[in-house]
């Protein structure tokens, strides 16, 4: 026996019980099983007035997934792929401008571990950095190894 279709607001909800999603997200995603007369807008609009989806939430559930192993311009990237855009985006740039060259280190230290011993390794190391998304800045600065006590 065939399991019953489900509702979009049940498949909305089921969506959401698993993590947060963004409004475009879950606007795509319900947007496949919608039926002519259904209103997928009222929808998301109905969940976000009862607290159900919220843009801050996620925003904040991307961040804590990826910031560990990616730099700012990478996680503002995915923020604005999800519709996320304004004042909101440039308090969380803000935020993670302040760790970028500690999770720089962090990543750089678990990939690579010991400074670069010739220009074409170094390269590599630069590359990596920049692909994840840090500026060069931070590479740079985490590139040379750990900092000392007196650094801190």
């Amino acid at each position: 026996m065939p399991a019953p279709q489900l509702s979009l607001k049940a498949r909305a909800l089921r969506y959401l019980s698993m993590r947060e999603h963004s409004r475009l997200e879950l606007g795509r995603k319900l947007a496949r099983y919608a039926e002519p007369g259904d209103d997928v807008e009222a929808l998301l609009d109905f969940l976000e007035k009862n607290n159900w989806l919220s843009q801050e939430r996620f925003a904040e559930s991307l961040i804590n997934r990826k910031a560990s192993r990616f730099g700012n311009s990478r996680v503002m990237a995915e923020l604005q792929s999800h519709g996320l855009n304004g004042e909101a985006l440039d308090e969380i740039k803000a935020a993670l401008a302040d760790s970028e060259t500690a999770r720089a280190a962090e990543v750089w230290r678990r990939k690579f571990g010991t400074v670069a011993a010739d220009a074409a390794e170094r390269a590599k190391q630069m590359r990596f950095m920049l692909q994840r998304g840090f500026s060069q800045r931070a590479a740079r600065i985490a590139m040379q190894g750990a900092p000392d006590d007196d650094e801190l």
